[in-house]
């Protein structure tokens, strides 16, 4: 529980300092439009204005989810993450329709552009500084099952890519004199803005409506079958539910019908150490023992059973089909 909590407070820690850097990019971004009267570049300073409400929605969603959990909120408040996600991801979308829309719009109005060179020394710099911040903070993300700090992470990554293609234009526009080419560029990077966007909020509502995640089952079934006593006759029903940071797994374990309650208890004991220790120490599992039937005999490999009535024909291999549904593993 310590270590939960300590690992919140880091998050919180680490979306104040994106925040903070955020609108410091934001203010230079505005400079160099100012200096240089550059549409793409105030493209790229509206998206930045996005990048801090929603970094700040994350941020009081990350405060919000570490509270403990209170009668209203029995499984905590891990679901705000997605909400945020949610948020961020629309935004994002949104940010990248204004810099098409605004694009094409430039492409039949240009502007007259100003000190070019200043301009895009400023915007290299936010770029590079943009790209270094999401990558650590979707990185931190992943490590510690984060949807916000990964939501924000590709945010800034996507700032970052568009604020490359806006450069490469302005690069390009001080070179020929081209001035189309800013817009042209912008379109590009606009595109790729909103399929960042759609992709966040994909993920997110897949968390609201409790989507099977695929991949970490397929995980867990690995670590299962890979490390499985000789108590587990089977494994079934395996279910994963997300809040937020925090993963709740259910699940069936099939063990000798004659152990005590203590024994049965001791095997869902090393079943949660397991998954804690090779997944997520942090994962919740609410685990029902089922007793073994006369046809589990026939893939039990316990060797010891002095009450068996069928000898071991095949020991069935645990793969991602067989648990994840609602049945006792079988030969038929």
């Amino acid at each position: 529980m310590l270590q939960t909590i300590s690992r919140l407070r880091e998050n919180i820690r680490l979306q104040l300092v994106v925040v903070t850097v955020g609108v410091l990019l934001l203010v230079a971004k505005f400079v160099a439009y100012f200096l240089t009267n550059s549409n793409a570049i105030l493209t790229d300073a509206l998206e930045s204005i996005i990048n801090v409400v929603a970094g700040g929605f994350s941020l009081y969603s990350l405060v919000l989810s570490a509270r403990p959990r209170d009668e209203n909120h029995p499984y905590g408040h891990g679901k705000i993450e997605f909400i945020a996600a949610s948020l961020e991801g629309s935004l994002i979308l949104v940010a990248g329709a204004i810099i098409i829309v605004k694009s094409v719009y430039n492409l039949f109005e240009p502007h007259t552009l100003h000190q070019l060179d200043i301009g895009i020394l400023l915007t290299g710099i936010t770029g590079v500084v943009n790209f270094i911040v999401g990558y650590f903070t979707e990185r931190k993300g992943q490590q510690v099952n984060s949807l916000v700090l990964v939501a924000g992470g590709k945010h800034l990554k996507s700032d970052a890519y568009s604020t490359a293609g806006i450069l490469l234009g302005l690069v390009l526009i001080f070179f020929t004199g081209m001035v189309w080419l800013d817009s042209v560029v912008a379109v590009i990077f606009g595109g790729i803005i909103c399929y960042t966007g759609y992709k966040i909020i994909r993920s997110s509502v897949a968390g609201i409506m409790d989507e099977a995640d695929y991949e970490l089952l397929q995980r867990i079934v690995k670590v299962l079958n890979d490390h499985r006593r000789d108590n587990w006759i089977d494994i079934h029903n395996l279910r994963v539910i997300k809040y937020g940071a925090t993963l709740h797994i259910d699940c069936h374990l099939t063990v000798p019908w004659y152990l005590n309650v203590m024994e049965a208890h001791d095997e869902v004991e090393a079943l949660g150490k397991l998954i804690r220790e090779k997944i997520d120490e942090s994962i919740e599992l609410f685990v029902h023992t089922d007793p073994c039937i006369e046809p589990s005999c026939n893939i039990c490999s316990k060797p010891d059973c002095e009450v068996r009535q069928h000898a071991l024909k095949e020991r069935v291999e645990w793969d991602f089909e067989k648990v994840i549904a609602d049945r006792k593993h079988s030969l038929y």
